[in-house]
């Protein structure tokens, strides 16, 4: 059965760690958290990083753009008293039945690689979306779609709203869909390698209650796939 993660808080730095029988080495949690606290009541977001595990035949990924994988953790600065609002939140998609998984998967705190930590959706433009139950006023986004294997998932796309419909107040956090595939508008932000280390999103204290995360197939099959999405705030 999958676990929740637990949220502990210190006052000069922030610290997620996730239940369960896995747990990164110590190397990775230096790596996520060796960013100094800043100034102005500000703290370095940090998760637990899941271990690396690299199955099947590697893919080329050809895109153009594309953002060399990290090696280490990235960071980003945000307001104290920043925490996890996600965990366990509902999460609603545009595919209802997937593939592989459940839709849950998504907040479980669960960020393993590998068979039964990761959730399949068709192909085609797809999107999941977290209701966060009340406007909160977001600080990050950390995705992960899948890393046990090298590959640049297409048109992905963060937005926010309070509108469950996104009709309406949508304000887009994140968009590398260079040729409008999706039909989201086109992005200027460059595609990336998935890796254990997730992409991290500056949510920029934008408020909202709602989370929506598109994608349109990857470089190694059609598919879209999340492992975990953690969504941080006040």
């Amino acid at each position: 059965m999958k676990n929740l993660a637990l949220i502990t808080l210190a006052s000069s730095a922030l610290i997620f760690t996730a239940c369960g029988d896995k747990s990164a080495s110590s190397d990775d949690a230096a790596a996520a958290s060796d960013a100094p606290a800043a100034s102005g009541g500000s703290i370095a977001l940090t998760t637990e990083i899941p271990a690396e595990l690299i199955e099947g035949t590697p893919q080329p990924i050809k895109v153009p753009n594309l953002v060399k994988a990290p090696t280490s953790a990235p960071t980003l600065m945000v307001p104290e008293g920043t925490v996890l609002l996600s965990a366990g939140k509902t999460v609603t998609g545009s595919d209802d039945f997937p593939i592989i998984g459940e839709l849950e998967y998504i907040t479980d705190g669960d960020k393993e690689a590998g068979e039964g930590y990761f959730v399949e959706l068709m192909d085609g433009p797809q999107w999941v979306q977290i209701d966060l139950g009340a406007e909160a006023e977001l600080a990050a986004i950390w995705m992960w779609h899948y890393h046990s294997q090298a590959r640049a998932y297409h048109d992905v796309v963060v937005q926010v709203s309070n509108d469950p419909e996104f009709a309406t107040g949508v304000t887009e956090l994140f968009n590398n869909d260079y040729d409008n595939s999706a039909e989201q508008g086109k992005g200027s932000a460059k595609p990336y390698v998935e890796t254990r280390f997730g992409k991290l999103i500056d949510a920029k204290n934008t408020k909202a209650q709602y989370v929506r995360l598109y994608s349109n197939g990857n470089t190694a099959n059609d598919m879209n796939h999340y492992i975990e999405v953690e969504v941080y705030g006040k």
